[in-house]
């Protein structure tokens, strides 16, 4: 039996293949597919964001679909429809994208708030309601979406409830000069260089492994420090919408996966204030006043990880 250690490794090492310099993204990445979480790539234009996403695809075997979104896109055109045969004179149901073992979702800012609204049941409930039926999902089901946060021009923001069911939100940043070297240096073949990859691992597989991580221990001070962070960020005054509930649940099984990847039997503290920032930063607005100061989401949550002192041996509490 493979362990979980043993398949980041694999995985990564796959991914990598094609994406440079990039590893801490690609861990934390493999971090959301073990807790069966959904993930946010945002970055400006260019940086690798999608061939992130179908490199990670190809690597994990299974049914891969992809929706490019444009404002004409329809729910239709994500979930499916029911298409009339006059051979059977019945409606027979035309399976959407959505019906996959991962979805990349390109640009995702850029379909209509209404066409958005038709992921949220997929990415909370691993179901789809289509013509009064309700649809499962196959399993795994782990939707990647990209965001361009820098085209303004016929984009529309997502809204919150919808950035609260991504597992984690991401940042790709440059690539350092070595590893944009290698990028600049690495097209000496026609074919894509995602298409040469092969999978690793299949779906049943990954779905033992998501499950192994649920028997991982955590204990009271790791779940107390969890909670004073969450708690924080409602009592922090910068802060217009403090983290909800699954920010809570996404730290504490984010944790569990980490302690598997790194071939330890607990959760530890060290564990969740890796996470957080990700966990966090989709989960929390700055109010416009502190905005106008240039204060930044990024700046308040290693502000609160800096003021919560993460337990050693007890329950986390604020710094005097």
């Amino acid at each position: 039996m493979i362990s979980v250690e043993g398949f980041a490794a694999a995985l990564v090492k796959n991914v990598e293949r094609v994406v440079y310099g990039k590893r801490a993204v690609i861990e934390r990445i493999v971090v959301a597919l073990l807790c069966s979480g959904h993930v946010l790539l945002e970055d400006v234009p260019g940086v690798g964001k999608t061939i992130l996403a179908r490199a990670l695809s190809a690597s994990l075997g299974g049914k891969f679909r992809r929706i490019q979104c444009t404002p004409d896109l329809l729910p239709a055109d994500v979930l499916g429809v029911s298409v009339y045969n006059p051979r059977t004179s019945r409606f027979e149901l035309r399976e959407g994208p959505v019906m996959t073992n991962v979805l990349l979702v390109d640009e995702i800012n850029r379909a209509t708030p209404r066409t958005q609204s038709a992921l949220l049941e997929a990415m909370a409930d691993g179901q789809v309601s289509l013509e009064g039926r309700t649809i499962p999902l196959p399993r795994p089901f782990i939707l990647i979406a990209t965001e361009n946060p820098v085209e303004f021009e016929g984009t529309f923001p997502l809204p919150e409830a919808q950035k609260d069911r991504f597992f984690l939100s991401l940042r790709m940043g440059y690539p350092p000069p070595e590893a944009e070297e290698e990028v600049m240096t690495a097209q000496s073949s026609i074919a894509h260089p995602v298409s040469l990859l092969t999978a690793i691992t299949d779906p049943a597989t990954l779905v033992g492994l998501q499950e192994r991580i649920l028997s991982v221990p955590v204990g009271d001070d790791v779940s107390d420090y969890i909670l004073a962070l969450v708690e924080e960020t409602r009592r922090e005054p910068r802060l217009s919408r403090g983290a909800s509930p699954r920010a809570s649940m996404a730290l504490y099984k984010g944790c569990q996966a980490m302690a598997l990847l790194q071939g330890r039997k607990a959760a530890s503290a060290a564990d969740v204030r890796s996470l957080a920032p990700a966990v966090l930063l989709k989960r929390i607005s700055v109010t416009p006043e502190h905005q106008l100061r240039g204060c930044t989401e990024e700046n308040v949550i290693e502000e609160i990880l800096l003021r919560i002192v993460a337990p050693s041996t007890g329950t986390a509490q604020a710094s005097s």
